[in-house]
């Protein structure tokens, strides 16, 4: 038996022609060296050969291919056309499953060419919510950058620091004496606390209606509703709410009907309908606020109020 003590193993990193050898500074995380992020920029290189038309053989042959893939216009143009073909986006998309395995690497120029696709990717799939078609490939990649951002905030909010202008500032000569010789700190909330979300909520887009359990227990049938549909729903209401206020009872009826209709355009996303239905809640606002006032009434004033 020897009298050697066990230590962890130190991370070893061969250079080519004069094997050295280099302690872990971190012995409870992988030790990434050159070679391992060549290997992954590599292999992502050439899963992307079977996805795109053509990926140019420089990207391959360089010694930096990661960086390298990052400021390739050719390549990334050929991702962002078919990110926004009509049929990208579903569960099946090669593409997305691309992005997401590329992000999920800790490669660091790796996740920039993943985040340099994601304006494109927020665009295309916020304006085809309201289509009802599923979205998976999509929603798999925006989870994924979700949950790496959850978890490198470790549960904080991103906050900013404002300049307290009751301070002098140190540029500038001031007869007042300072208040206090610690400046108070002025947090402004960028962006609030994340919650962490391992699954995203499924909609069933591709269904003409959707089952829901309402508040008593019933089910509830969500109906499809088209701008073909919604469109002469909202000429009734609104007759109703313009025209006579006689009937007290279809007027409730309409301010109702308009609510409820305000609540599904914003739980389907659809822009037109939302702009449509809050225009008239805007005008039942308007309508009790001033049920007395007549604004095409000339007065009678030698003062005119700007």
């Amino acid at each position: 038996m020897s009298d050697e003590t066990t230590t962890a193993p130190a991370a070893v990193t061969t250079a080519a022609g004069d094997q050295e050898t280099e302690s872990s500074t971190t012995p409870n995380k992988p030790h990434i060296t050159w070679s391992d992020s060549y290997t992954k920029a590599h292999d992502a290189i050439q899963s992307l050969t079977s996805i795109l038309p053509s990926v140019p053989p420089s990207l391959s042959s360089s010694e930096t291919p990661a960086s390298c893939l990052l400021r390739d216009s050719e390549t990334a143009a050929q991702i962002s056309k078919l990110l926004r073909q009509p049929d990208s986006g579903a569960g099946d998309d090669n593409l997305c499953r691309w992005l997401y395995d590329t992000f999920q690497s800790s490669e660091p120029e790796l996740h920039l060419v993943v985040l340099r696709f994601l304006p494109i990717i927020a665009g295309v799939y916020l304006s085809r919510v309201n289509l009802h078609k599923p979205l998976a490939g999509f929603e798999a990649v925006l989870l994924a950058l979700y949950s790496h951002e959850t978890a490198s905030r470790n549960g904080q909010s991103i906050t900013v620091n404002i300049p307290d202008l009751s301070h002098s500032s140190i540029y500038h000569e001031t007869n007042k004496a300072a208040k206090n010789s610690a400046t108070e700190l002025n947090l402004a909330v960028i962006s609030p606390t994340l919650e962490p979300y391992g699954t995203v909520r499924s909609m069933k887009r591709g269904q003409s209606s959707v089952a829901e359990n309402g508040e008593n227990g019933d089910l509830n049938r969500r109906i499809h509703l088209p701008w073909e549909l919604l469109q002469p729903m909202l000429r009734i209401l609104g007759h109703c709410l313009m025209g006579d206020k006689k009937d007290e009872k279809l007027y409730e009826a309409a301010i109702g009907a308009i609510g409820c209709l305000y609540e599904r355009t914003l739980h389907d996303l659809n822009t037109k309908a939302m702009l449509a239905t809050g225009s008239l809640l805007q005008l039942v606002k308007l309508a009790s606020e001033s049920d007395n006032v007549d604004y095409t009434e000339i007065t009678e004033s030698n003062t005119i109020t700007l």
